[in-house]
């Protein structure tokens, strides 16, 4: 029976201080998921694990001392996707996935977590400000299909002129999954909309 939902995400770099921004801002994000899971009188964790592969690490480790747990791996896919999450890792990375993990419990950001970031340009604009050029970000209803690259770039051009200043990983990333709206991300990210409907069922399910 599952007890707890245990959710492993890449992200928040080496530094202590720096995760626990990155937690608050995922922890803001997943916030449907973990009302849900309360009222199931579930736990609910979310585990910034730094780098990629570290937080593919720590998910391993938690599939094995957490086993009352539904433990959760969240990583950027890095590129475009066009099979399920555990056979894209596997062919990207050589990941295997554990035998005791189902496949429900991998999930990606597709391309990366700023896919997310800019499926919301109101609460962008609304974070930026004056001099925020909302017309820089891709204009692509589908956000999965914008590679990394270009995503990282348009984020730069549209908020350089801010008094905020050029996007910042950290600092602004945290900031802006604290604010958006998880509903319009879900709309214009099919993974994104996947995982919250495969822990909903989880959660209501146990």
């Amino acid at each position: 029976m599952v007890r707890e939902i245990r959710v492993y995400v890449e992200g928040g770099g080496n530094n202590n201080t720096s995760r626990r921004r990155v937690r608050g801002g995922f922890s803001s994000f997943l916030n449907p998921l973990r009302k849900l899971a309360r009222q199931k009188r579930l736990g609910w964790t979310v585990i910034v694990c730094g780098p990629r592969p570290e937080a593919f690490e720590s998910f391993k480790m938690a599939a094995r001392s957490h086993p009352e747990a539904f433990n959760v791996l969240l990583v950027d896919s890095e590129a475009p996707v066009s099979r399920p999450p555990w056979e894209h890792l596997q062919q990207q990375v050589g990941w295997t996935r554990p035998e005791s993990v189902r496949e429900t419990q991998g999930h990606l950001m597709v391309q990366t977590v700023e896919a997310w970031i800019v499926a919301d340009p109101e609460t962008l604009s609304d974070f930026y400000g004056q001099g925020f050029l909302r017309n820089a970000l891709p204009g692509s209803e589908d956000v999965e299909v914008i590679p990394k690259d270009r995503l990282l770039s348009s984020l730069n051009h549209a908020t350089r002129g801010t008094q905020k200043g050029p996007y910042h990983k950290i600092d602004h990333g945290a900031a802006l999954l604290e604010r958006i709206d998880p509903e319009r991300v879900r709309s214009r990210s099919q993974h994104c909309d996947r995982m919250f409907r495969e822990l909903e069922a989880v959660i209501r399910e146990a």
